[in-house]
């Protein structure tokens, strides 16, 4: 028993050092479940990179627009200022009233108000 003892401790000290080196391999820090996590992490932060990127594409495109065309600058002075050119006359189109029957002037007078307060 003694000599197979002796013949074979290198295998088994080797054996036992290739055990503990699996178990850290798959518990231990640094191991196959925290580099699957990690994976999982640059994924989600590619996929949100992606996205921030489109978006900023797509403000680079509405800068260079504004700075190059005089267009672009004028529909946006229309559209949410509600300018207009000198020498153009504003018109405003007013729906009829649903009911048919004649809006009362009084009336009208306060939703115009109130619209200007807004």
């Amino acid at each position: 028993m003694e000599r197979i003892l002796r013949r074979w401790w290198p295998v088994l000290a080797l054996l036992l050092l290739f055990g503990a080196l699996q178990v850290k391999l798959w518990l231990g820090d640094g191991g196959w479940r925290e580099a699957k996590a990690l994976r999982q992490t640059v994924d989600e932060q590619r996929a949100e990179n992606a996205r921030l990127q489109q978006r900023n594409d797509a403000l680079e495109a509405e800068v260079e627009d504004l700075k190059s065309g005089e267009t672009a600058v004028e529909e946006r002075a229309r559209s949410e200022l509600g300018m207009v050119k000198p020498g153009e006359t504003f018109y405003r189109v007013v729906e009829p009233h649903p009911t048919g029957d004649k809006p009362d002037p009084a009336e009208a007078d306060k939703e115009n108000d109130e619209a200007d307060s807004k």
